[in-house]
């Protein structure tokens, strides 16, 4: 029997997640929200981009979407801006007794130590109230940084230290509230933005330190963070918008997981809004971007993960990746504890039925 779910959020990830319930009879779609206006009263068909219509249409109305009677919701809204809001929808979703696969925010991949706890107990007894379950994951916090470095690590006689990079070029990221607001780029290098305000990167990051070093049995003295980032040396423009010369045009921060003195595990991006902005930094495996796990031990590891499309580049198919890492998960969430669920409390997910010859 297929499994009913909604899908909340359409934007960039999102969409295609809306596509993927559509499309797979393993899955029933049971209604769609949206943050919108525009889109209210859209058939979910026509905001996944596919021609054959459902007959569900979208609502900015969540109760009226928890009224379908999901047993999963697939919560790709945005967080990063509207974070109160976001977590009282987890906490209304999982009171209703309905199971919740996410991609934001990104510090539930592993909140412990990471998020204040007072913030997280109404999740937690949401969860207790609902008997249900809650796995945040993506690529990036995600399948990058837990499931594929822990694997390796698996394999090795000794660990000194668990790199995760992502070194990204994101001209091609269309997100103006992302790429302006949150992170920064295009604005004077003297202003910081929410990103780099001192411990977010922490707490967005956090996660990904913090649940490597649990897959590691291992326990952090502290998490640190650095950064550093570049103007722009003349006017351009991205996707997003225009980035005027001086502006911050590059981005490298690290979160590091301290242990005795020594950065034990270490989350690392490079991002850049032009290849040719500051070539001392590394340097992707693939023009564009790729993802790269570093392990220090024996023996040591050094691989590059290069995603590509035929429907777009690099950035389309990291977008793909985030939401199906969640969707392909709906049926091990369901079947799952109540709780938050983490990387490391669920079975392999395989990508079990989605062979397709051509």
């Amino acid at each position: 029997m297929a499994i009913r779910v909604a899908q909340i959020g359409t934007g960039n990830v999102g969409g295609h997640a809306l596509k993927a319930l559509i499309n797979n009879p393993e899955f029933e779609l049971t209604g769609v929200w949206v943050s919108s206006q525009a889109k209210a009263g859209k058939d979910a068909a026509e905001l996944a981009g596919l021609p054959d219509s459902t007959g569900i249409t979208a609502t900015t109305d969540l109760d009226q979407v928890l009224a379908t009677g999901p047993q999963c919701a697939v919560y790709t809204a945005m967080a990063d801006n509207r974070l109160p809001e976001a977590l009282d929808d987890y906490r209304r979703i999982l009171a209703a007794g309905v199971n919740v696969v996410g991609s934001s925010a990104v510090f539930l991949q592993y909140p412990w130590q990471v998020f204040p706890q007072e913030m997280l107990t109404p999740i937690e007894d949401a969860a207790r109230e609902g008997n249900s379950s809650l796995f945040v994951n993506g690529i990036d916090p995600g399948f990058a940084n837990d499931l594929l470095p822990l694997a390796l690590a698996g394999t090795c006689q000794s660990v000194q230290q668990v790199r995760c990079m992502e070194i990204v070029d994101y001209a091609t990221y269309d997100s103006a509230t992302v790429m302006f607001d949150v992170m920064g780029f295009g604005k004077p290098i003297d202003e910081t933005p929410m990103l780099l305000h001192p411990g977010v990167l922490s707490l967005a990051w956090g996660s990904v330190v913090r649940q490597l070093a649990a897959g590691l049995g291992i326990e952090l003295d502290e998490v640190t963070e650095r950064y550093v980032r570049d103007p722009a040396p003349e006017d351009f423009d991205i996707a997003s918008g225009h980035i005027p010369k001086g502006s911050a045009a590059a981005l490298r921060f690290e979160v590091l997981g301290m242990l005795d003195g020594q950065p034990a595990v270490v989350l690392e991006h490079v991002t850049r809004l032009r290849e040719d902005l500051r070539p001392d930094w590394p340097q992707p495996a693939q023009p564009g971007g790729s993802y790269r796990i570093e392990i220090t031990g024996e023996p040591s590891y050094a691989v590059d993960i290069c995603l590509s499309s035929p429907n777009g580049d690099h950035n389309h198919a990291g977008l793909v990746a985030t939401a199906m890492r969640v969707v392909n998960a709906i049926p091990a969430v369901v079947a799952a504890a109540p709780g938050i669920r983490t990387t490391l409390d669920l079975p392999l997910v395989t990508g079990r039925g989605l062979y397709s010859p051509g």
